[in-house]
């Protein structure tokens, strides 16, 4: 399997890649970004793109990949509606749009949220812009499209985010995660229950498109039993 991953700086995409590196079937990686991963391995390289709007520069690069993992993300607070539009809707249709036409036996991962507006009618900013670019994707000519939107992720193998407010959060839930999966079964995930599950949709499909935390879960499991590791 050859995969390219956009994220791979950011806490999700950290988890991904370690788990596409200890894969064995993932036989090459190909992170694109603005910042270096800080990992090392034969499979992986990295390449250094800025202009996310455009990536006709560089389409000599995307051919011949059967996964795409997308977990390029922001949050939202403090910012417009056009501007968050711009990364989140803007940044990912100027990278599938050319991927789908490159690899029509892709299989495309989108990392969205819980609570994502499909209707793209909501009174919440952010889930209508992450539901227009759901269904953005859905309509391109992909393999297959698949939408996960994890609502509580817990950061494993010393992965951290670089939001400084997640990781206070993060912090202080830690010592909690064991009653936290007790009241709310399903509802927490982890770094490497999300990479395990991209890995797995690509190699033998979901049985739906859009998948919550407890769908990831489940791909997994029961390695998903060890949740509350904090390795």
């Amino acid at each position: 399997m050859k995969v390219i991953l956009f994220g791979a700086s950011g806490m999700v995409g950290q988890g991904v890649l370690r788990e596409c590196l200890v894969a064995p079937d993932v036989e090459a990686v190909l992170a694109i970004g603005r910042a270096p991963t800080g990992q090392s391995d034969p499979r992986l390289r990295e390449l250094k793109h800025l202009d996310f709007t455009n990536f006709a520069p560089i389409e000599g690069e995307l051919k011949g990949y059967d996964a795409c993992f997308w977990c390029l993300g922001i949050s939202s607070a403090g910012m417009s509606e056009a501007d968050y539009t711009r990364v989140t809707y803007g940044y990912t249709m100027a990278a599938a749009t050319p991927l789908a036409r490159l690899n029509p036996g892709m299989t495309f991962v989108f990392v969205s949220g819980a609570s994502t507006d499909s209707t793209e009618k909501g009174r919440s900013m952010w889930a209508r812009v992450k539901g227009k670019t759901e269904n953005a994707l859905l309509k391109l000519p992909f393999k297959k499209v698949y939408l996960f939107r994890p609502g509580a992720i817990q950061p494993l193998h010393g992965i951290t985010s670089k939001t400084t407010s997640y990781r206070v959060m993060y912090a202080v839930m830690t010592p909690f995660m064991p009653l936290l999966k007790a009241l709310f079964p399903g509802s927490i995930t982890t770094t490497e229950r999300v990479g395990q599950a991209m890995l797995k949709v690509v190699r033998e499909g979901a049985p739906k498109q859009v998948l919550e935390n407890a769908d990831l879960n489940a791909l997994v499991a029961p390695a998903a039993a060890g949740l509350v590791q904090s390795s």
